[in-house]
């Protein structure tokens, strides 16, 4: 009898979207009592196993080791050689291992758990309290719910360029499951998803040219973006920045491109020019949902929007874009729901570019530092200085932490380096513990590693390492 009252109290918390934030909610909300029903109007698991992070790190670290095979520090005692690139087999390798995931930690989870009836169809709100869902054989029905979670993603955004749309351009998800690779191949953005893609395809074998409408990484440290930008061009890719796509034709020869003037020939464009929130066909206003004007879903610090029973998680809210965030905000979303009381913390976010070497960020740069209006001090240390670097003979990118003035208080670290991604952490935890870079240079850090770096660039702060011993302390 227990179990039948509490099934007929338990609220019902409805779901749309299956990927990181939606599938943490939905187990989070199951553990804790709740009826769930989750919507997916495509494939489970979301965009992260399915078309962006799983499939683009195998990708690109597949562009590792043939690049390796190539060029590599040791060439003059390793002999290197031309490898032979066989993408069919990359890729069933590649897809292998995404439907793998996709079963053991999607699919197989979601549809054998008792508590979470999984619907495929498109959901649209008609009020606050009901949704509309047309499902895939185009039968409607409606469904009744006590709390919801809007956890629909983003998708890739393309500009409005003339003659673009006629054209069988590339997205990141159409580039990730090519069976072939391009002769010549323009990739259109200069962000995350652009940079790590087109350095993949160019150590494939692609001949490559990147447009980027600004910088490289325009949003970080302008340091990142210049490192990163030589040491494309030393790899051989054409990097055109401040240059925009004007128009667009496309015959059976391939693209021809006007950048500014210039007339660019290829025969494959790739648009990584960002993402935009999957907000449009929910039908928000009808549930008085607001969004900004990208159309994200606005939410406060424990995930709940304008409507105080609906709540939104992940790439469809102005949060920061990344998985991990995601399943963080999903998880703390049905907790609340439940009746919880759980921020979600969004001020020391480590990032990471899987490009090759990596750049990893956590905090504040010194622009948006001095922009909040605090006086920093700041040390960068090239990785001539890291004795791992050395020893690998790799001494690409550098290391620079952000201080406040005066209490040398950590704000922020900025890393472009080989497994910068492996390094980034350690930065994170010691701005989260309040750590000064007079802590961070007095603590233990392993030797021959690349964290190390954090410990000499802190050591910059108040001496020179260039003078100090090898593991000084």
């Amino acid at each position: 009898m227990t179990t039948d009252c509490c099934a007929a109290t338990a609220p019902h918390v409805v779901i749309i979207g299956s990927g990181a934030a939606a599938s943490a909610a939905a187990l989070r909300a199951a553990s804790g009592g709740a009826r769930v029903t989750l919507i997916e109007r495509g494939t489970l698991g979301g965009t992260c196993v399915n078309v962006g992070c799983v499939p683009s790190k195998i990708f690109i670290r597949a562009a590792q080791i043939a690049h390796l095979r190539v060029h590599s520090p040791f060439d003059a005692g390793v002999s290197a050689h031309q490898p032979v690139v066989n993408r069919a087999l990359l890729l069933q390798q590649q897809q292998q291992r995404v439907t793998e995931l996709r079963h053991a930690k999607y699919e197989n989870i979601l549809e054998g758990n008792p508590n979470i009836t999984v619907l495929h169809g498109q959901a649209r709100f008609k009020d606050a309290s009901t949704l509309t869902i047309v499902e895939t054989d185009g039968t409607a029905q409606e469904i009744s719910f006590d709390r919801a979670l809007i956890a629909t993603g983003a998708a890739p955004f393309i500009p409005e360029i003339p003659g673009l749309s006629d054209t069988p351009f590339w997205t990141s998800t159409e580039a990730l499951v090519a069976e072939q690779l391009p002769e010549h191949l323009v990739v259109y953005g200069g962000s995350i998803v652009a940079l790590e893609l087109a350095q993949a395809f160019l150590r494939l074998g692609s001949r490559v040219t990147l447009i980027a409408r600004s910088t490289l990484l325009a949003k970080d440290d302008p340091l990142i973006g210049e490192t990163l930008q030589r040491i494309l061009v030393d790899e051989g890719m054409r990097v055109l920045t401040h240059r925009s796509l004007r128009r667009v034709a496309y015959a059976t020869v391939g693209y021809t491109l006007d950048v500014d003037g210039e007339t660019i020939h290829a025969d494959q464009l790739l648009i990584a020019a960002g993402r935009n929130p999957n907000t449009a066909q929910l039908n928000l206003a009808q549930a008085e949902i607001q969004t900004d004007a990208r159309g994200a879903i606005v939410v406060d610090d424990h995930l709940r929007t304008s409507t105080n029973n609906i709540y939104a998680a992940g790439d469809c809210t102005a949060g920061p874009a990344f998985v991990y965030v995601a399943a963080a905000a999903g998880t703390r979303a049905a907790a609340n729901m439940l009746g919880g009381d759980q921020r979600l913390d969004v001020s020391t976010v480590p990032a990471v570019v899987f490009t090759d070497p990596q750049v990893a960020t956590v905090g504040l740069d010194a622009a948006r530092a001095r922009q909040l209006g605090i006086n920093v001090d700041t040390r960068t240390l090239s990785l001539e200085h890291v004795p791992r670097a050395l020893a690998n003979f790799d001494t690409r990118g550098f290391v620079k932490l952000v201080a406040e003035a005066g209490s040398g208080k950590l704000l922020g670290a900025q890393v472009v380096a080989p497994e910068a991604g492996e390094i980034i952490q350690s930065a994170a935890l010691a701005i989260h513990s309040g750590m000064t870079v007079h802590d961070l240079a007095a603590r233990l850090f392993p030797y021959l590693t690349m964290v190390e770096a954090l410990k000499l660039c802190a050591q910059t702060f108040s001496k020179d390492v260039t003078q100090l011993s090898c593991c000084a302390g």
